[in-house]
Formats: C-alpha cells, sequence, structure tokens
C-alpha cells in the first residue's frame, strides 16, 4: 500500500464535503464560538477507477431508548458519522444496483455470476476505504478519552438494561475507565436519557465478520466483496495498544477462531481491515473548530451520495418532526428496505418477497436467505461482544 494513500482516501473524502452548501456545514455562533462534528466518508478504488468518494455523513447523535418504539421505521436510531455513513453506503449500492437492473453499466456493481441467493455483487477488484476525522467512539477511544479529562476520575453510571442472553450489562461510553475491551453504548452525559445503540468501534468490529451491508441490503448484494479493506484516521487519534484491542488479531477478535468461523458460509469470515493514519485534520473537527469552551457540539447532519444529499437534525429531514412518517432520511429502515424491492421487482428476483404486501419489517429480517448472516452475529455477539443489548422496538412497520 502506497505510504501517500491514507492521505489520498483523506483528501477524497474532504474535497467531497469541502463542496458541499453550506447548510451542511457546522456553524459558527456568537462571540467567536464554532460548531464541531465528526465526518466519516467511504471512499472505493479498483485497478480502472481513481479513488471515489461514494458516501459521507456527519453528526454524533443517537435515538434514547425510551423512544425506539416511535421511530417507525423512518427516524434513525443512530446517527454518528460512522454508522450514519455505512447506511448511505449501502444506499449507494442498492442505487447502483437499481442503476444495473434498468440496463445500465455500473464501475463497482454487476450482476452475481455465481447461483448465489443474492443477484448483485461488488466487483472483485473493489477495495473499500474509510476515513473517520474522530477515532470511532467506544474501546478504541478510551485511552483518547482520558487523556482529554481534566478529572480523570472515571464516570460511574451504568445502563441498568441487562441483557437476558448474556446478562452482562453493557458499559455506558465513558463510565470505567479501567475496563477495556468491553462493549459500550454511545457516550453521553451521565444524566442523559439511556441508549443501547452500541459504540462505534463495537459496530465496527462487528462489521469485520458481518461485512459492511446491512441486513435489508443482504438479501440483495451477496457479502463476499462488501468488507473494509483499511480504515483512516488522524495521527492525532491513533492509539496503537487501543487500535489492536477493539479490532486486531491479538486483541477481543482472536477469540473468532478458525473453529468458529469454518462454521459459517464461504460469503462470511473475519476479515480485519487495516488502521492508518493521515497527516490531514478536518476543519470541523475537534480539535480544529476552537479549544475549550468555544467549542460547541453540531445538532446537525449531512449525509451525501452521489445520488443525493440531505440535513437531518434528530434524525430525520431538517424542516420535519422527529417522529413525521414522511421526514425519513434514504438511510432510514423504511427507505432502505422499500429501495431493496424496489430493485428486486425490475431485476425480476423476487422469490423472497413472495408475501411482501403482508410483511413487516420483522418478518423481512426474518428472511431464511439471511439464516447465515444471523449465526455470524450470533457468534461474534457471544464469543466477543459479549453484552451486546439488542436495541429492540422498531420493526413492525410495514411499506
Amino acid at each position: 500500500m502506497s505510504s501517500t494513500l491514507p492521505d489520498d482516501i483523506a483528501n477524497c473524502v474532504l474535497a467531497a464535503f469541502e463542496a458541499l452548501p453550506p447548510k451542511f456545514k457546522p456553524r459558527e455562533r456568537a462571540q467567536g464560538k464554532r460548531e464541531w462534528v465528526p465526518l466519516s466518508g467511504i471512499v472505493l478504488s479498483s485497478e480502472l477507477e481513481p479513488l471515489t468518494c461514494v458516501a459521507l455523513a456527519t453528526g454524533m447523535k443517537c435515538l434514547p431508548r425510551d423512544k425506539m418504539q416511535m421511530a417507525n421505521g423512518t427516524t434513525l436510531h443512530d446517527w454518528h458519522a460512522e454508522v450514519l455513513t455505512i447506511r448511505a453506503f449501502n444506499r449507494f449500492l442498492i442505487d447502483e444496483c437499481l442503476n444495473v437492473a434498468d440496463g445500465n453499466s455500473s464501475p463497482w456493481i454487476m450482476r452475481s455470476p455465481d447461483a448465489e441467493l443474492q443477484p448483485f455483487t461488488i466487483k472483485d477488484d473493489i477495495r473499500i476505504h474509510m476515513y473517520c476525522s474522530e477515532c470511532p467512539c467506544g474501546d478504541a477511544s478510551m485511552e483518547l478519552i482520558m487523556n482529554e479529562q481534566e478529572d480523570a476520575t472515571p464516570w460511574t453510571y451504568l445502563s441498568p438494561v441487562v441483557p437476558e442472553e448474556t446478562n452482562v450489562i453493557p458499559l455506558h461510553g465513558r463510565g470505567y475507565f479501567s475496563e477495556l475491551g468491553i462493549v459500550r453504548t454511545k457516550p453521553s452525559r451521565p444524566d442523559a436519557p439511556v441508549t443501547l445503540s452500541k459504540s462505534c468501534t463495537d459496530k465496527l468490529a462487528l462489521k469485520q465478520c458481518t461485512s459492511l451491508l446491512n441486513s435489508i441490503a443482504s438479501l440483495l448484494i451477496a457479502p463476499r466483496q462488501a468488507y473494509l479493506n483499511s480504515l483512516v484516521i488522524p495521527e492525532s487519534q491513533y492509539v496503537p495498544t487501543a487500535i489492536e484491542r477493539a479490532f486486531g488479531l491479538n486483541g477481543r477478535m482472536k477469540s473468532i477462531t478458525p473453529q468458529i468461523t469454518c462454521e459459517w458460509t464461504e460469503a462470511y469470515g473475519y476479515k480485519p481491515f487495516n488502521v492508518i493514519t493521515t497527516s490531514r485534520e478536518f476543519q470541523f473537527s475537534k480539535r480544529a473548530a476552537c479549544p475549550g469552551n468555544d467549542r460547541i457540539a453540531s445538532n446537525l447532519s449531512a449525509v451525501w451520495t452521489p445520488y443525493f444529499e440531505e440535513v437531518l437534525i434528530g434524525g430525520v429531514q431538517q424542516g420535519r418532526k422527529q417522529f413525521d412518517s414522511i421526514g425519513g432520511s434514504r438511510t432510514c429502515r423504511k427507505s432502505l428496505w422499500k429501495a431493496v424491492v424496489n430493485v428486486l421487482d425490475k431485476a425480476e428476483e423476487v422469490p423472497h418477497f413472495e408475501a411482501k404486501a403482508e410483511m413487516n419489517y420483522a418478518n423481512a429480517k426474518a428472511n431464511s436467505a439471511l439464516d447465515c448472516r444471523r449465526k455470524v452475529k450470533e457468534d461474534v455477539r457471544r464469543y466477543v461482544l459479549k453484552g451486546w443489548a439488542r436495541n429492540a422496538g422498531d420493526d413492525s412497520f410495514g411499506l
């Protein structure tokens, strides 16, 4: 890998963000205070195509657990930049599949040549890279959080929710600094509403086994080529021991042994990404925006792919009420599901959706075509991500 590639990947995402209109960007407040926000992006490369940014997002919020049942498939559960970028990438791939189903060509997607359950696949020579302007929240960033504290005393708040299947209490994002290598929920103030959204570190660790595809997109696209090859973070955010502990072969992922993966279909495996650093800093990062008390967290989320761009507040499109049924992002559960069904109909690949008119989202995710994916998730949660409490309550909606 070229030593300049990390900077090239970062530059690709930063340039795509810079090209967005001002309304997508953090604002300057009164008295010289400025907003900051994390940025993440997905960049594709191949032998024939230059580095191309195909999805990006900013954000740092998520939905409290007590509001999950109000989401109805339209309000996002988690819009931290990394998670929202992966959702945007899934939407980009689905839109590319629709393009191919309409008879057009794509540099990234093609019809699957194998007799697989999914009718589409990412081309063999494609490599997937992810840039993050901040180290992902959770276990990979614990040392960074410790170093930021004026008072190094760890927050001691614990989520009261104990998952029945593990009997392990997931730690709040910044609680108990001494506990490392564990599942954490999203960080927030100790007095903030409880969330069961897992940290970006934990979600990325799981993606090393399930691929970047979510469950609904996995009905459409084969997962084999959908794994992340490299994760690029700023030099200032890189703590080697933390990265290895969170993601590496010698960290907590060592529990995923060949004896476990041999029971998975060949489409899945533990495929660790390479974490590399860049000298580039995002102009709206926590470090670049403003020092100390002059820095304010932005409540805006920007989402972009070559097919659409959105500004979100509260997990829905700006200007809509949070649980408005028509305010959903194109990356929300209902929109992604509808887009996949649309592609399968156009591609005349509909065996998995024969009863789709009567389906709700839970039925769609329970499809037998996803049995292998469920097995992978269950194994990773059982052996590595213990204490992973399901963020349930938003799967009874239909199309």
